[in-house]
């Protein structure tokens, strides 16, 4: 005997709530209660009523009789659209791990700190391991001291004083000025190259990308018997990121 699925069930305040949403938002200069009343169907003290209470919890903001959208309604757009463009960041990523058969990572410089937005690995070629925070030992990997070499001198000196320079490993740079010395000798577009400086066993190279003031870095990392492919490899990279930019597919404005 077949079962029957069971409609689901729907709760009617909140249809009629999103209705006088996207009305509002139908309208770039607002419109009045009556109006949105009219166009959505719903009795008028209903729609008085869920127009204040949109207007309570910040989805609505009334302005000289007209509704408009509120803060909290930008908010909730505005994630989505962060939401897509980290999905084609990842979607970006994988295609050139596929591509060029090794783990991509994907980092910006954000209110004072390293973050990692997103990697791309698989198990034949998985990714370096967050054993010590990548947040606090930018001096010690590529993708740290690439978003380091475009900050400015005084927001690099401040980001040292605040994560200082430790050793992680034998191979870790070993002090501040010997950091400073080579972030200052680097050619604009010129990759940074880290080796065992993390993670022993392991070498990196990361790439920046500059958008208005924001830094961010592409980096490829790889198992210390495959240094040969590194260059190579990070150079691939490049001209595919160039290719996604010009073609102004890509932001990294997340």
């Amino acid at each position: 005997m077949a079962t029957q699925t069971a409609a689901p069930t729907l709760i009617g305040s909140v249809q009629r709530a999103l209705r006088l949403l996207e009305a509002v938002a139908s309208h770039a200069e607002g419109a009045p209660a009556k109006q949105l009343a009219r166009e959505t169907g719903l009795p008028l003290p209903t729609t008085y009523h869920l127009l204040r209470t949109l207007t309570h919890e910040g989805y609505l903001l009334r302005d000289k009789g007209v509704f408009v959208l509120g803060d909290a309604a930008v908010r909730l757009a505005g994630g989505g659209a962060v939401q897509n463009r980290r999905i084609k960041i990842e979607d970006s990523l994988a295609r050139w791990r596929d591509e060029i058969g090794v783990p991509i990572y994907f980092a910006c410089y954000r209110e004072g700190e390293i973050e990692l937005v997103a990697v791309a690995d698989t198990p034949s070629a998985p990714a370096v391991e967050e054993w010590a925070d990548f947040r606090e030992t930018a001096h010690a990997h590529a993708i740290g001291q690439c978003l380091l070499s475009q900050l400015d001198l005084k927001t690099r000196q401040d980001h040292l004083d605040r994560h200082p320079v430790e050793a992680i490993t034998p191979y870790t740079v070993r002090n501040r000025r010997v950091l400073l010395d080579r972030l200052g000798g680097l050619g604009r577009m010129e990759p940074l190259v880290e080796r065992q400086e993390y993670a022993l066993g392991t070498v990196c190279a990361a790439i920046p990308i500059t958008a208005g003031s924001v830094a961010a870095t592409m980096a490829i990392s790889l198992p210390l018997h495959q240094e040969e492919r590194l260059l190579p490899a990070i150079e691939r990279l490049r001209t595919e990121i160039g290719r996604l930019f010009g073609s102004l597919a890509f932001s990294i404005s997340i």
